[in-house]
């Protein structure tokens, strides 16, 4: 999983599968873009506006839960 923040664009990106073509997207909600693959899995999602929509686009935190 990557997460990345183009503060150029104002676009966080979460990718959850590395190199799988993107077959199909959806502007879940406005501002909220979904990514599927050809099995209408999700690949990806991308929220533009990002400084307005994230608590701090600095910041990530990960946890594993048992």
């Amino acid at each position: 999983m990557k997460v990345s923040y183009d503060p150029r664009t104002d676009t966080l990106t979460v990718v959850f599968k590395d190199d799988v073509p993107i077959v199909e997207s959806d502007e879940d909600k406005p501002g909220v873009i979904l990514d599927y693959d050809d099995q209408g899995d999700l690949v990806s999602l991308e929220v533009l506006d990002a400084s307005r929509r994230v608590t701090d686009t600095d910041r990530i935190e990960f946890e594993r839960v048992a």
